[in-house]
């Protein structure tokens, strides 16, 4: 872990609040825009995350990996954005071994593909001083085949009342959290399948709580700019904030004393956000 993302982690809400900003009363055009009817206008974007894989092309291993998370990072200076894909975890593994296919000392595997490099985090069960490796697409599993699709029939659920029906209709429901730096002019869009929604029905709330994701450190520019990501999770009940809890180096304490350091989502912190949730499809 380099140091600017170690202090990116630490910093936390007051390190990061004072530069993160969303952007100026206006949506991306990522992000649905309503009508005062409450209707949507079109049909906004996202991906079908039931139907949605990476694949390599190499010989030895033509993998697919199931795409989990979008993060669209948006340069707002120069104009561009980059879309990285945060794919599902898996276990260390003797590849086409004729026995003992995992690995005795096994750890968690999760790639995250984008602006032409892979970006693979390897959790063991101490502190991996090669827990985040880099390296371009080619030299992995050959260039990616991108079978992506787009979701059919969305539309925004902006109400608590249609958060709940949308949750108790068994609906796939989709989130997207824009965040921003002012200073950077950097802005990036999350985008995840809502894993667990909460629905209280005496207090008229909901609340998301989804990970893995891909959480950019939009305080500066990086290359490659794929290791401005950390695998985090999201939280919200409301529409103009998000808390983060960031897989990270974390302290075991026992009877007060530390005993190790290992990876864990830990230290959670807030966020100003844009926040905004989709039902995809009909019950």
């Amino acid at each position: 872990m380099t140091a600017s993302r170690r202090e990116f982690i630490a910093a936390g809400a007051a390190g990061l609040c004072g530069g993160l900003a969303v952007g100026a009363n206006r949506m991306s055009a990522e992000i649905a825009t309503v009508r005062a009817d409450d209707k949507p206008v079109g049909r906004i974007q996202c991906l079908d995350y039931g139907l949605s894989f990476v694949a390599g092309t190499a010989t030895f291993n033509s993998v697919r990996f199931w795409v989990e998370s979008r993060t669209t990072i948006f340069d707002d200076k120069a104009g561009t954005s980059t879309e990285f894909y945060q794919c599902a975890s898996c276990k260390s593994e003797n590849t086409f071994g004729e026995k003992d296919l995992l690995y005795k000392d096994n750890y968690d595997f999760l790639p995250i593909v984008g602006d032409g490099h892979w970006l693979i985090f390897r959790r063991t069960a101490r502190l991996n001083p090669n827990y985040r490796q880099i390296r371009k697409v080619e030299d992995v599993w050959g260039p990616m085949n991108m079978k992506l699709r787009g979701a059919a029939d969305v539309i925004v659920l902006d109400s608590w009342e249609k958060i709940r029906d949308a949750t108790a209709a068994g609906v796939p429901i989709v989130s997207q959290t824009e965040i921003a730096h002012a200073d950077t002019g950097l802005r990036a869009v999350i985008e995840c399948p809502v894993k667990t929604m909460n629905i209280s029905h005496d207090k008229r709330m909901y609340q998301v709580d989804t990970g893995p994701i891909a959480l950019p450190d939009l305080s500066k520019r990086f290359d490659p700019a794929i290791d401005c990501l950390s695998l985090a999770f999201v939280v919200f009940n409301a529409p103009h904030f998000a808390d983060f809890v960031v897989e990270q180096p974390t302290p075991v304490i026992e009877d007060g004393q530390e005993k190790c350091l290992i990876h864990h989502y830990s230290s959670p912190f807030s966020l100003p956000a844009k926040n905004v949730v989709l039902a995809v499809g009909t019950p």
